[in-house]
């Protein structure tokens, strides 16, 4: 494992040379040439509460820090280890964010591989401006999410030349099981494709961000979230997400058709 090496001062002084404390870590998970020095300088400047560190893989980012890690990096190309990897990820670094990074705006990755790719916050181009790449760092830091627009150029093709199909296609996540204790299983009821949705809803994901990935319209989605609150009985979409993530803590995850898990294991296999 490497770690980019930067001088103490960048460590103990901000941009007017004052004496900051170093309070989290940005992560970037890369080859060593990946990510320029200049850059590295740049994020330090900028967020002067924040130390860079890098490592080539995932497997090396499972270990602990100087300063808990707010925010993960990964090289795009890497994005098949984060499922892999996302437990002890989230056991050793539970407050971090997780964002794909990749050479250019050019689709490395689909929109429908990165929506379900559980804590991936987004994809960031290496070519932006600086102050608009810090300006997403900036965003993700505080729990955004960026997705540049080639992410949705398939989508956009689809609709312009009028397919009325799906733009993005799922695998159909698989039905819940029935629970082993004499809990009533409200999940038995929701569709696969309202799975599907209650999973991106769980994680944070606009109405409109889910119908771009599923190729649906807005007022479809926002139907479909109707019949999901109804059906497990909550009053509103952050009521059905803790139903979901309740689910997935008592170790029904696979059960609940958990379109991350799935995805990761199809991509893996």
């Amino acid at each position: 494992m490497y770690r980019v090496a930067i001088p103490s001062a960048r460590r103990a002084n901000g941009a007017d040379g004052s004496a900051q404390k170093t309070c989290k870590t940005l992560l970037i998970v890369a080859p060593a040439d990946f990510v320029s020095e200049s850059l590295i300088f740049a994020i330090e400047r900028e967020f002067h509460w924040i130390t860079v560190d890098q490592v080539p893989t995932l497997a090396d980012a499972c270990v602990g820090f100087d300063a808990p890690v707010s925010l993960i990096l990964v090289e795009a190309k890497q994005l098949p280890q984060v499922e892999a990897q996302s437990e002890r990820l989230s056991l050793l670094h539970p407050s971090a964010q997780i964002m794909l990074i990749q050479e250019d705006g050019r689709q490395e990755v689909s929109i429908r591989d990165v929506v379900t790719a559980r804590n991936v916050r987004g994809v960031l181009p290496m070519n932006l401006k600086l102050d608009v790449w810090l300006s997403v760092v900036r965003l993700v830091l505080r729990g955004g999410e960026y997705f540049p627009l080639s992410l949705f150029e398939p989508i956009i093709e689809r609709r312009r030349a009028g397919s009325t199909g799906p733009a993005v296609s799922f695998d159909a996540p698989q039905k819940p099981q029935a629970p082993q204790d004499n809990e009533t299983d409200d999940f038995d009821e929701l569709t696969e494709r309202e799975l599907q949705i209650l999973a991106m809803v769980a994680r944070g994901l606009q109405n409109k961000l889910i119908a771009a990935a599923l190729g649906l319209s807005e007022h479809t989605v926002k139907i479909h979230l109707h019949n999901i609150i109804t059906k497990l009985g909550a009053h509103n979409r952050t009521e059905a997400a803790a139903v979901y993530h309740k689910r997935r803590e008592s170790g029904g995850e696979r059960r609940v058709g958990d379109v991350a898990v799935l995805h990761a294991q199809q991509t893996l296999s």
